[in-house]
């Protein structure tokens, strides 16, 4: 157990986001959200310290988070659930750690969020899409039809794809014939998964891998990063966001798309092609079944079909 805060003006956030960090392994995205929705929630309960705040000063940041500040507009409701679930988070370690008794936030209830579809490509967008990513043979146009086939191939979030190393891939060769190629994905919390890949997936990384990456990689310091930016360094979230948007444009794609698009229609098109809701929570990494029954909301053709043909008296 950690030592008592002795001084109340010490950094009980920053205390919480180091144990995130170093004992939960909660990615630097993680922590910079948790850290961003936590300051502005001490800024909105000033000057009420945060460890001596009460349920009404929690209520009232949703409240503020609702209705906007200086005539601005509110977060959404996904957007307020966030921020209470970081505050949420915050009383159950300073219980833990003993600092309080209650979790002030433990009751407070975020305003109703209506089910969103979650956007996703047809199959032949997807198709159009990966083709124009690989327009070309040069070390750029290889590695973006690999991070885009293997997007969409495993259903990778994008911070499990550009922080892979070489060494995350196991790519069979051929030599067996009950041998699949795999990746290892490292979701939230490092919960490690094995996703197989797919031939076109296997096709696309490897010829990256001869042909692409090297040239790349001669560029910079040296690094276990599967994917490498033009500079030799570990690609970003902003350039993997850029490399699809790229390519939604040349492929005539109108819809707003994000690396994010990939992994919800990879879960869409398995649901459609037969696969169950917990084998796809499996290859998408949910923590649990519900996430990813939202899924089965997209396609109610698919439903009434597999009611029709399933139910003896359908």
């Amino acid at each position: 157990m950690s030592p008592q805060v002795a001084n109340p003006s010490h950094d009980e956030l920053q205390w919480f986001l180091d144990d995130m960090t170093v004992v939960k392994g909660a990615s630097p995205h993680t922590v910079s959200n948790y850290r961003r929705d936590l300051k502005r929630f001490i800024e909105v309960i000033a000057p009420v310290k945060v460890l001596d705040a009460s349920r009404e000063n929690v209520e009232a940041f949703v409240k503020v988070l609702a209705d906007g500040e200086d005539g601005g507009s509110g977060l959404a409701p996904s957007s307020i659930a966030r921020a209470l679930s970081a505050v949420r988070s915050f009383y159950k370690w300073a219980i833990k750690e003993q600092l309080i008794a209650a979790n002030p936030a433990a009751d407070v209830q975020a305003p109703h969020r209506p089910d969103s579809l979650p956007k996703a490509l047809t199959v032949h967008q997807v198709a159009a899409l990966l083709d124009a990513a690989g327009k070309g043979d040069g070390p750029r146009a290889l590695r973006d039809q690999a991070l885009l086939e293997l997007l969409y191939g495993t259903g990778a979030r994008v911070s499990e794809a550009i922080s892979l190393a070489v060494d995350d891939l196991d790519l069979d060769k051929g030599d067996d014939a009950d041998a699949v190629s795999v990746v290892r994905l490292w979701g939230k919390g490092r919960k490690e998964r094995l996703v197989p890949l797919g031939g076109y997936a296997v096709s696309a990384v490897e010829a990256y891998l001869v042909r692409g990456r090297p040239a790349l990689a001669q560029k910079g310091p040296g690094t276990s990063a599967l994917f490498l930016n033009l500079r030799g360094r570990a690609l970003s979230r902003q350039s993997a966001w850029e490399i699809i948007q790229n390519a939604a444009v040349a492929a005539g794609i109108t819809q707003d798309i994000s690396p994010h698009t990939l992994r919800h229609s990879f879960a869409t098109h398995l649901l459609e092609g037969g696969a169950s809701v917990r084998e796809v929570q499996e290859l998408l990494g949910h923590a649990s079944v519900s996430t990813t029954q939202i899924y089965t909301k997209m396609s109610p053709t698919l439903l009434t079909e597999v009611f029709r043909s399933t139910h003896p008296r359908a």
